[in-house]
């Protein structure tokens, strides 16, 4: 591509971290006066298999920013050799809870365990990640009330930062997993943008990109989007993170040959990890929240209406 293409645009860097700030903000406030007017404190817990240093660490950090907007976090640890059936008799102990409002089943699960029908073992109200099966069919049929994937909607938070109308607008979502591409495909469809689900098997893939007024990557795939790829203009945010055998932390998407292309990029880190965090708090608070039959505001709306 030319200089002067890769000129073409001044691109905003969408600050994931400071979008999440700002919205815990607003959510330690209202779970402040769910506690003073109903006697109520929003609790998650959160099943941690040992193993996996990422995974610890990314937890540890869930649990530092619970602690900090006033929510209630429970952490249960198990080893990396537990059976299927323990973590399932923890989650229907949680399910049992009437104190517990989410439960979050952290992933990856070690290979012997298939995480399907523990995620299914969830209760519908209770499944922060929205990861159930019925959680899943009601964001097919659009419906309001009910836990979003945190990590999609996280990212549709940061779209909303920079682009007021969607519709019409072509979305590329590289990557279809359960937990990011899917549930973003859908949220996309339901703001009437033409959403296209591709992933790293779509033959000419470059060619779909290349079509993206709203680019969305999650594949885990270093590097996977080059500059050339991305159409000038497009809002591209950056779902992936992997650290590289240097130390370096990197996402899909080539951050310094995308910018200058795009008009508005998420880094990684700062970007889309920060979103996922706030957006489970969110999910916590309005399970709690519904737990006790108050009318509650989505996390979307309370974005546009006291964050931006």
């Amino acid at each position: 591509m030319s200089k002067t293409a890769k000129q073409q645009h001044d691109t905003k860097i969408i600050d994931g971290l400071h979008i999440a700030r700002t919205l815990e903000r607003r959510i330690a406030e209202r779970t402040k006066t769910l506690q003073h007017t109903h006697g109520i404190i929003p609790a998650l817990g959160v099943i941690l298999v040992e193993g996996n240093e990422a995974s610890r660490i990314y937890v540890n950090h869930k649990m530092k920013i619970a602690e900090s907007i006033g929510i209630s976090a429970r952490l249960k640890t198990l080893p990396p050799d537990v059976k299927a059936a323990d973590i399932a008799r923890q989650i229907e102990g949680w399910n049992n809870d009437p104190e517990l409002h989410g439960i979050l089943l952290q992933l990856p699960l070690p290979e012997h365990i298939d995480s399907y029908p523990l995620l299914q073992a969830v209760a519908p109200q209770k499944d922060m990640d929205a990861l159930n099966a019925l959680n899943a069919g009601k964001l097919f049929w659009a419906q309001k009330k009910q836990p979003v994937s945190c990590t999609p909607m996280g990212c549709l938070l940061l779209l909303e930062s920079v682009i007021t109308d969607f519709t019409g607008l072509h979305a590329v979502v590289v990557g279809a997993s359960q937990l990011v591409g899917r549930p973003m495909a859908q949220l996309l469809l339901q703001k009437n943008c033409t959403v296209t689900n591709a992933h790293i098997a779509t033959r000419d893939l470059d060619a779909l990109t290349r079509q993206a007024d709203i680019l969305v990557v999650a594949t885990g795939s270093p590097g996977l989007i080059r500059g050339d790829m991305v159409k000038p203009g497009a809002a591209v945010i950056d779902v992936g993170i992997t650290r590289l055998d240097d130390g370096r932390i990197t996402g899909d998407v080539c951050f310094d040959e995308v910018k200058g292309i795009a008009s508005a990029l998420t880094p990684v880190p700062g970007g889309v990890g920060p979103m996922t965090i706030a957006c489970l708090m969110a999910n916590t608070l309005t399970a709690a929240e519904q737990s006790a039959g108050i009318k509650t505001e989505s996390v979307f709306a309370l974005y546009q209406n006291h964050c931006r």
